[in-house]
């Protein structure tokens, strides 16, 4: 009898221990990589996109942008806006709940109101804070009262003066909405112990190996036919610091999506077209999308920057701008994934954006030989120019700088640790330097704020200023007709042009490759694919 009851427990312990590896080995769990590791997920320091993808998952924000870059709404259903675009009214959803945490009595989440929104913005303007985003609302709301909740489902947002940018600005990453209960308990480690009301919540964190997300059971949001968002498990993002190392991984199934590839393996994946060869399609999947993220050289300007006296000159700035081939270059070192920046800095994807009507600089190396000839006629021989730039990007600096020297003007490409090269842009002491910008938000006046005279560094790096282009950028700022503000960036980009503070580079896409597992995948002109409705089959 004992034999029969054990033999009957060792097969049910069987029974039981193959049914839970059943359930492990068909969970869905989504496995990607980062290369550069992630220091925080509190989103009042989500600073770069690596640290708001994470951002992204765990927490909402009053309003969002779908993969379309249509502004849809997130914890607000509606909102409405003052005859004087002052006043900024936000009805918000009443079925929105933050994730559970033992900061909340019972540990059971509670529910999101208005004050949250209140205590959220007014965290990240706090100087004891000290957010990476605190100057997206300075200068910019009601110093008294800027941030109102009227009862637990309205929000009012009140400015100094209208600002049409202001939806955009609230849909970025440093808006979303943060429980006071958990930032208080954790206090600075709240970067490693977020609470939001997102789709996915933070399981563990091994720092510089890997984060695990589970999915957020009682998330709010539901698809067309009433099924409870996300759809996978959960998201597993290890943090192999090495591109090669992540192609490897990719091509043996340890995971389900790659963000860009290493150089070492671009020509034997992609043909100088852009698509996959031949030997691949059949492997894997790549989605190309456009990206709101523009490459350029900026060239520091004004009275006092000695070191750029030869680039004070417009002649040479234009000179530099005809002067080397765009296509080429994206053909060659970028596989043709990008477009040549022939059109200023607003790029393809923004309302703004005219290739027609918007005429920038194209290779024409005569025109350039004459404008350097004009400027040696004026100021003598040519000194050597230096340019600064990181190591990922010698290859594009050194292919500028040899097309330039067939036309007598030799570029010295000085490489630098990516951090010294922010600095030295931020302090006025990059004369010449390699950048690229990537819209906060999908709006032209993004990009044209780089070149804002009342702007510091950053983001206006080249520390330009023009009175035309600023009247002109403060008389935007409060149009509300779309098409008016349309002809004013246009405008103001052609003021770019001309002036040639900066020389841009290419209008930049994203490229995604996907294991053909991976379902319903969707990203934006920003990279933030919308992680809560891929699927696994």
């Amino acid at each position: 009898m004992r034999l029969f009851i054990g033999r009957c427990l060792w097969m049910f312990s069987l029974i039981g221990l193959w049914s839970c590896n059943e359930r492990i080995q068909t969970r869905k769990i989504f496995r990607l990589n980062q290369v550069q590791g992630v220091e925080t997920l509190d989103p009042a320091f989500a600073k770069n996109l690596n640290i708001m993808w994470h951002t992204n998952m765990i927490y909402n924000r009053l309003i969002e942008y779908n993969s379309r870059l249509e502004m849809v709404p997130s914890l607000a259903k509606r909102w409405h806006i003052s005859s004087d675009r002052r006043v900024y009214t936000f009805v918000l959803r009443d079925d929105v709940f933050f994730q559970d945490n033992p900061a909340f009595e019972g540990g059971h989440g509670r529910r999101m109101i208005a004050s949250d929104v209140v205590y959220s913005f007014n965290r990240l303007m706090d100087p004891t804070t000290a957010s990476s985003g605190a100057w997206i609302f300075n200068d910019r709301v009601d110093p008294i009262k800027p941030f109102v909740a009227v009862n637990d489902t309205i929000f009012e947002i009140r400015l100094l003066y209208p600002f049409n940018p202001m939806m955009g600005i609230l849909s970025m990453q440093y808006c979303s909405v943060v429980p006071h209960e958990v930032v208080e308990k954790w206090g600075s480690d709240f970067r490693a112990h977020p609470c939001g009301t997102g789709p996915f919540q933070l399981q563990d964190w091994e720092e510089g190996v890997a984060l695990t997300y589970r999915r957020n059971p009682n998330y709010w949001e539901k698809d067309s036919l009433d099924i409870r968002l996300p759809y996978i498990d959960g998201i597993k993002v290890t943090q192999v610091d090495s591109k090669a190392s992540e192609f490897l991984m990719f091509m043996q199934g340890k995971l389900d999506f790659m963000n860009g590839i290493d150089a070492a393996f671009k020509d034997q994946v992609l043909s100088k077209q852009g698509e996959l060869k031949n030997d691949y399609q059949s492997k894997i999947r790549l989605q190309k999308h456009p990206y709101l993220n523009v490459e350029y050289l900026g060239i520091l300007l004004g009275e006092g920057n000695s070191r750029s006296t030869a680039l004070q000159n417009k002649k040479l700035r234009q000179a530099i701008n005809y002067g080397f081939d765009r296509k080429k270059l994206i053909t060659y070192l970028r596989n043709n994934i990008s477009q040549p920046a022939h059109s200023g800095m607003i790029p393809i994807g923004l309302p703004g954006f005219d290739s027609n009507l918007v005429k920038g600089y194209t290779y024409q190396p005569e025109k350039a030989q004459q404008l350097i000839a004009d400027w040696k006629k004026e100021n003598g021989p040519l000194p050597e120019i230096t340019l600064l730039s990181n190591d990922n990007y010698s290859d594009r600096c050194n292919f500028i700088a040899s097309q330039l020297l067939q036309l007598g003007l030799k570029i010295r490409v000085e490489i630098m640790q990516p951090s010294l090269l922010r600095e030295q842009m931020s302090s006025s002491q990059a004369p010449f330097f390699w950048a690229t910008w990537i819209a906060d938000y999908p709006d032209a006046e993004a990009f044209l704020s780089m070149f804002y005279g009342e702007n510091t560094a950053p983001p206006n790096y080249t520390r330009f200023k023009n009175a035309q282009f600023d009247d002109l950028y403060r008389q935007v700022l409060t149009v509300s007709d779309e098409q008016e503000r349309i002809k004013l960036y246009q405008a103001m980009d052609r003021i770019i042009i001309e002036e040639a503070p900066c020389i841009p580079l290419f209008y930049d896409e994203i490229i995604h490759f996907l294991q053909f597992r991976v379902k319903g995948w969707n990203c934006s002109s920003l990279n933030l694919p919308d992680l809560k409705r891929i699927d696994l089959k």
